[in-house]
């Protein structure tokens, strides 16, 4: 069963983007691809590379110690804090009153997609330098970029403003491209966060085991998404980027990925056979 079809049987159910291409930026099969959808925890993986640019310009450093705290200036104005219940990584509510490191923080951030920890990290990026990251990471086949990145996670004053953030499929695969070929030690540092990702439960989830999967992928009510650069033992490295905003229960969307994601591993020898 192709692609298409697997996505044909979806079809009514909601919103559903696809992105699959090589990690030089060339699209082999795109299924409303342009479509921005809400980031969910998406949008960590941008704030992770603007972190990178920072610490590589000197502004940051990857070992600086970061209170830990729950109050934040809201992209609206006033003040937010993020809601532990709807944070499924309790380490970093643990450190509250101390200090940790910076890098720390990334981790938890990327491969235990905690909110509290995303929002320390883009209080120190800023949030017009994580979306910078992620508008320069444009694919040349996107003329009209949808995706943004205006405020942080659970900023429930700019919610209610309108004020979100956006991740088309086309936009999250240019950010997995420009990682998948950044050069020197940030950009290795930036794939092993995206390879140590605890969450397994859509791209990786039925491909051979240890096969390496650096990928982001992001949740919430309707939301389920996931982003990643497959890299095969036997073929050439593979960029998907599935986005679906849909009536599906969440275990089907999770299974809907992963069979496009097996189907894309099933042609890996020849990408343009997906279909």
């Amino acid at each position: 069963m192709g692609i298409a079809e697997l996505l044909r049987q979806v079809d009514g159910a909601g919103e559903f983007g696809v992105w699959l291409g090589r990690v030089d930026g060339t699209p082999v099969f795109v299924h409303e691809a342009e479509r921005a959808h809400y980031s969910a925890s998406t949008m960590k993986l941008p704030v992770a590379m603007a972190m990178m640019r920072k610490i590589d310009a000197g502004e940051l450093s990857i070992f600086q110690q970061v209170a830990v705290h729950n109050d934040f200036a809201s992209a609206a104005g006033g003040r937010f804090g993020v809601n532990p219940e709807e944070d499924e990584a309790p380490k970093t509510w643990k450190q509250l009153g101390k200090k940790v490191p910076l890098n720390w923080l990334a981790t938890e951030m990327i491969a235990r997609s905690s909110n509290l920890a995303t929002d320390l990290v883009l209080e120190q990026v800023g949030i017009p330098a994580a979306h910078a990251a992620l508008a320069a990471a444009t694919l040349p086949s996107s003329p009209a970029p949808e995706s943004k990145i205006q405020r942080g996670i659970d900023d429930v004053p700019a919610a209610r403003a309108g004020i979100s953030n956006l991740m088309s499929p086309a936009g999250m695969a240019g950010v997995l491209v420009a990682v998948g070929n950044q050069q020197g030690e940030s950009g290795e540092y930036l794939r092993e966060l995206l390879a140590g990702n605890q969450w397994n439960g859509e791209i990786p989830a039925l491909l051979p085991k240890r096969t390496r999967v650096e990928h982001k992928n992001g949740w919430d009510t309707r939301i389920r998404h996931d982003g990643g650069i497959v890299r095969p033992k036997d073929a050439d490295p593979f960029v998907l980027v599935v986005c679906t905003t849909s009536d599906l229960p969440d275990p089907e969307a999770q299974h809907l990925i992963a069979s496009i994601a097996l189907e894309a591993w099933n042609h890996r020898h020849n990408l343009e056979a997906v279909r």
